[in-house]
């Protein structure tokens, strides 16, 4: 899913399905992901006022994985210019990881 400001109310929407699929209280996914159940309650309902850090701890204590793309693997800035612009990166959310252990 591509994180754009329309698109944060099916984040808020996936979140709470996720902790509701792993049969979790708002309460104790907090202590899970080291928030407080407040802030769970406003990730899954207006995700846009929540800090990135939060959600990011909020994201991986369910076992899930954000990634940022679409940054430059090299800038490339002359001495005194500017440096190059790249398009704005784009965040996907993703399932967990798979585990690899047999």
């Amino acid at each position: 899913m591509q994180l754009t400001p329309p698109t944060l109310a099916l984040l808020a929407e996936r979140l709470q399905a996720e902790r509701k699929r792993q049969g979790l209280s708002r309460s104790q996914a907090a202590a899970v992901c080291n928030v407080s159940p407040s802030f769970i309650r406003d990730a899954e309902s207006a995700p846009e006022r929540c800090s990135l850090g939060k959600l990011l701890l909020l994201v991986q204590g369910l076992g899930l994985t954000m990634e940022v793309t679409g940054w430059p693997s090299v800038v490339v800035q002359a001495q005194g210019a500017s440096p190059l612009e790249f398009g704005q990166p784009s965040v996907v959310l993703g399932p967990p990881p798979e585990d690899s252990t047999p």
